[in-house]
This record gives C-alpha cells, structure tokens and sequence, in this order.
C-alpha cells in the first residue's frame, strides 16, 4: 500500500455539477480520492493526483464494493464517503412515467445504501470514519412537482439520521446536507421544460441561488471537523428562498 498524507474520500457522481466541484476541492486539500460516475470522462480529464476514476453504476453493489477495495488497496481505508450522487425527474405524480419513480428510488436511496455498504464495515472496525449524504430541502419538506423526488429525499433524511444512530458509538459520524435550489444538472432529465424554465426563471427574479462551491465548502467543513464532533444535518438555501 502507498503512503500518502491524508485519507481516501470517496464521492459519487463525481463527473459533473456539485460532485465535480467537490471533487476539486477536496482534491485542492490533498486528499486522496476514489470518483464514482456512470461516465468518467470530464473528471478523468483533470488528471488529478492521488485519484482513482471508476465508470460504474452505483445501484451495483457488486461494482460498488470492488472498486473500494481496489482504491482502498492502493491509498489505503476508506475515511470519508460523500453520497453525492442522485437524479431528479420533476412531474405531477399521476402524469409521471413509473419507470422515473424506480430509478429515482434506486439511484437516490439503494445506491446511496450500496455506497455505505461498501464502507462501513471498515469504518467500525477502526473506530473512525464520516459519511456525508447528500439529502435535499425537499426531504424536509415537500416541493411542487417533485413529489417522488421529495419522497426519495425524505427517505435519505430517515435512513441518515438511523444510521447516525446505529454507528455513533463506533465513533463514525452521519451528517445529512440539505439544500435548497441550487445550479445543478438535476433539471436536465426533466421532459417538461415548462417546469425547468420556472425553476430558472425564479431563480433570476431572486437574484441568484447557491452553486456547487456552496455545497463542496460546507461538506468539506463537516468532514474537516474533529471526529468527536458531528454536524448531524445542515440546511443551506438561498437567503432569498423563502419556502
């Protein structure tokens, strides 16, 4: 195994928006990274030091698991994974296709699962680690047609907090990051444009929402923290968001 100065991160959907972004910034702290993506090409292009870029697909635990032991065989344990990764499909739900109502679920919360899956039982073993999940305002409360996506949301609220719960006395910590609007790719699979250009146009009369260093600095604050503390769960939003 090589030695490096600082631990393996891992970061799904590490190739575009906010997880590129939080791909950069922990790169820039000297961490050692393992990027996950069902396309690898824009992150692999940094060339970045100490990274290994993994195409697969989260919702394959299998692939999952192998492509942790093979970072972990070359930078060592892992000691933070940020579930980054997800997919939005925004519809009314008796108009929306069932099939976005599956992939949502898989993505959002079975591959969020098969990414603690592939970590944790390592993390007890040595009494340490972090997991960041990436949750939403929308698993606070719910928003206008994004029922589904709410609830996918909802659900990675509940099983953060569970797990929280379950690993705190093996001293690893839970914390959930929440956002409200932000600039994303998330509206690039929605089919009803009508409902992305509200977004965008809303977001101009406010005057700008948050962007992916928004989120990138704030999970790079919880895990940089001491390991005897853990931010449980932070909501961030635009200051002018009022809902």
């Amino acid at each position: 195994m090589a030695s490096h100065d600082k631990p393996l991160v891992v970061i799904t959907g590490a190739n575009s928006g906010v997880g590129l972004q939080v791909t950069r910034t922990f790169s820039a702290q000297g961490y050692s990274l393992l990027l996950v993506d069902l396309n690898i090409d824009v992150v692999s292009e940094l060339d970045l030091p100490n990274a290994m870029c993994r195409a697969l697909d989260i919702t394959d635990l299998a692939a999952f698991k192998q492509a942790v032991d093979d970072a972990e065989a070359q930078f060592g344990t892992v000691d933070c994974l940020i579930n980054n990764a997800g997919i939005m499909y925004m519809d009314k739900v008796d108009e929306q296709d069932a099939i976005q109502w599956q992939r949502m679920f898989n993505v959002n919360v079975l591959g969020l699962m098969n990414g603690v899956a592939s970590v944790v039982t390592k993390m007890k073993e040595k009494g340490k680690g972090t997991i960041i999940n990436m949750g939403s305002l929308g698993g606070i409360k719910l928003i206008e047609n994004q029922t589904v996506y709410c609830g996918t949301k909802h659900a990675v609220h509940g099983i953060s907090e569970g797990l929280r719960q379950e690993l705190a006395l093996s001293n690893v910590r839970v914390t959930t990051i929440a956002p409200g609007a932000i600039e994303t790719n998330l509206l690039s699979l929605t089919e009803k444009r009508e409902f992305a250009d509200g977004q965008d146009n809303w977001a101009q009369e406010i005057g700008g929402i948050l962007v992916p260093e928004d989120i990138a600095n704030t999970m790079l604050f919880v895990y940089q923290q001491p390991q005897h503390v853990c931010l449980r769960e932070i909501v961030l939003a635009p200051t002018k968001q009022v809902v």
